[in-house]
């Protein structure tokens, strides 16, 4: 049993899906047979479909188990440490053989995640290990001018995460120009969307990362203060956030004239938010950090200029300041040899919806849509057809599956009516109704709106009607032309970017599917099958057994028919519940 380090994925997900449970449950059989194995903690380790995970790590190679429970755990414990035997049906990824779920791993290229899953993110020790704060470091013994690291940004192409796109070097080349001596650097660590969870799983994973690049980019712009705003629904990421701070302090990362900089004095400390949508944008959220309500304020002048405290302010979110460090120690040139022309280095997806795999993906620009759902996703749950991937969360949009060898760029998503985002990506399967995937999209950036403006405020509440009616079979011919006047006058005449972008499900929906608003409308059919006021249950005569199952379940008694004879729904009183589709074992209740 030598040289044994036994891991245990600790992100939000694998707790959520008991992996705390395993942990206590191998630390008990360690102490209590006094055995020697290392048992360490990580966090996310990306593959959320096989939580909880467990990794072994031996004298031979690694072994990471998937669906590991109490049970199984003793197993891994009495084979594989005490006896060297490997369990390999559990077994979901080894450097040693293949395994079935190889290609959620194959194509990736890990940048922004290169650390999640490989360290203990409560301790700096071991993100220095594995190269971290050499970036720092490097710019503090070289005494790299402030310039050259604008230029170094600049050189790798690095855009913003946060769904901008904005080049992260010229960002900072505007915050740099100002002469004021009060600077400040915003992380933005507050996204809804899907790809929140992306970002939450970087926080708890690698927090020293991300405070890395905040002290780059901190000593880059001039800053003498830095913020990230998290929201409160992130418990274990701000707890890890505030470890890492405190020990980035102790350690010379924060402080006064850091690593012997003179001159260069940062700290940096969390702010809590409360989860509003609207404060992903980076007025709104200044304006919760000043105390205030979080609405958007008009621009410019831009945050650069006048921005917390009215003072010169650099934002980017978490996965945009992951990125830095590596780009300054491994160099420009190696991150844009990832990517398109206009798009480069790696992007980070949170894949979810009806596919096999979902989890944290981290792929090079210029990977299709396609390549993304097929290959490391794992195709569609239950082997039903791909209809549309939602990319960039509620103000993203739908892109059906005809446009799926779409490659990953800003400009190439941006040309099919969707955005980049945070990264959330949202299969949908042939049994999703594309109108009521716009209604529940809008249904979130209505609820949202800070209501500043007129056209989002109520412009989005009077899209929502419309869809809800639709939905609900009450759908008038003139709907569609109101939706769209609707959708372009929000967009129009929104102050920010939520109300910007929010018409974007509905606008794509139309485009790409609109043969379903029709089919609503005029037909009063959901093709779906999926608008509950648009379905009828209906008995099928040749299957129908007389069983009474279904009478026996249905909680309105909207079934008749004695036993063994033909039943028959009354469909004034059937409220469409569909348990009667649900229980019948015989076919006998068709869904039209």
């Amino acid at each position: 049993m030598k040289n044994i380090q036994v891991i245990v994925g600790l992100g939000s997900c694998g707790i959520a899906a008991g992996a705390n449970k395993v942990y206590d449950k191998i630390l008990a059989l360690k102490t209590l047979d006094k055995l020697n194995f290392d048992l360490k903690k990580t966090s996310c380790i990306g593959m959320c479909f096989r939580e909880p995970l467990v990794e072994i790590i031996d004298e031979d190679g690694s072994y990471l188990y998937g669906n590991i429970d109490e049970n199984k755990a003793v197993d891994l414990i009495e084979y594989h440490v005490k006896n060297g035997e490997p369990i390999k049906e559990l077994v979901v990824k080894s450097d040693l053989f293949e395994t079935p779920d190889k290609n959620f791993f194959e194509g990736q290229v890990k940048i922004a995640l290169r650390n999640c899953g490989m360290i203990d993110p409560e301790k700096v020790e071991e993100y220095e290990a594995r190269g971290g704060y050499k970036a720092l470091r490097m710019i503090a013994d070289m005494k790299i001018p402030q310039t050259e690291i604008i230029q170094k940004m600049i050189d790798s192409g690095l855009r913003g995460r946060g769904g901008g796109g904005f080049s992260t070097g010229m960002k900072w080349k505007f915050a740099n120009a100002n002469k004021s001596n009060e600077k400040y650097i915003i992380c933005n660590a507050d996204e809804g969307d899907p790809g929140a969870f992306m970002d939450r799983s970087l926080l708890e994973g690698d927090p020293h990362a991300v405070i890395e690049g905040m002290i780059i980019g901190a000593y880059t712009i001039g800053a003498t203060a830095g913020v990230i705003y998290c929201r409160a629904e992130y418990p274990l990421a701000i707890k890890r956030l505030n470890i890492a701070l405190e020990q980035a302090r102790k350690k010379g990362f924060l402080g006064k004239n850091i690593l012997g900089i003179e001159g260069f004095n940062l700290d940096i400390y969390v702010k809590e938010g409360a989860g509003a949508f609207v404060c992903g944008e980076e007025t709104a959220l200044i304006a919760s950090v000043e105390g205030e309500r979080g609405m958007p304020r008009k621009r410019p002048p831009f945050p650069a200029e006048s921005g917390l405290w009215r003072k010169p302010t650099n934002i980017n979110n978490v996965e945009t300041f992951a990125n830095v460090p590596w780009i300054i120690y491994n160099g420009s040139q190696e991150y844009a040899k990832y990517g398109t022309e206009k798009s480069k280095g790696t992007k980070v997806f949170a894949l979810t919806g009806k596919i096999n795999n979902g989890g944290l993906v981290e792929v090079p620009m210029g990977i299709t849509i396609k390549e993304i759902i097929y290959k490391l996703g794992g195709g569609i749950q239950g082997g039903k057809k791909f209809k549309a991937v939602q990319l960039g969360g509620p103000s993203g949009g739908c892109i059906p599956e005809y446009l799926s060898n779409t490659i990953v760029d800003y400009d190439s998503v941006n040309a099919t009516g969707a955005i980049m985002g945070s990264g959330g990506m949202v299969v949908m399967d042939e049994t999703t109704c594309m109108v009521d995937m716009a209604r529940f999209f809008l249904d979130f950036t209505q609820k949202e709106s800070c209501g500043k403006c007129t056209f989002c405020r109520i412009g989005t509440k009077r899209m929502l009607e419309i869809l809800t009616r639709i939905t609900e079979g009450e759908g008038r011919e003139s709907d569609v032309a109101t939706l769209e006047e609707l959708a372009y006058q929000i967009k129009d005449s929104s102050l920010c970017g939520l109300g910007q972008t929010a018409p974007n499900p509905v606008l794509t929906t139309l485009k790409y599917f609109k043969d379903e608003f029709v089919a609503h409308i005029l037909e009063k059919k959901c093709p779906a099958k999926s608008c509950k006021k648009l379905l009828t249950y209906e008995v099928h005569k040749k299957n129908c057994t007389g069983c009474t199952v279904c009478a026996k379940n249905c909680p309105v008694n909207a079934i008749e028919g004695e036993r063994k004879q033909l039943h028959f729904i009354k469909q004034d009183i059937c409220i469409k519940c569909g348990v009667c589709f649900t229980k019948c074992k015989f076919n006998a209740i068709t869904l039209s």
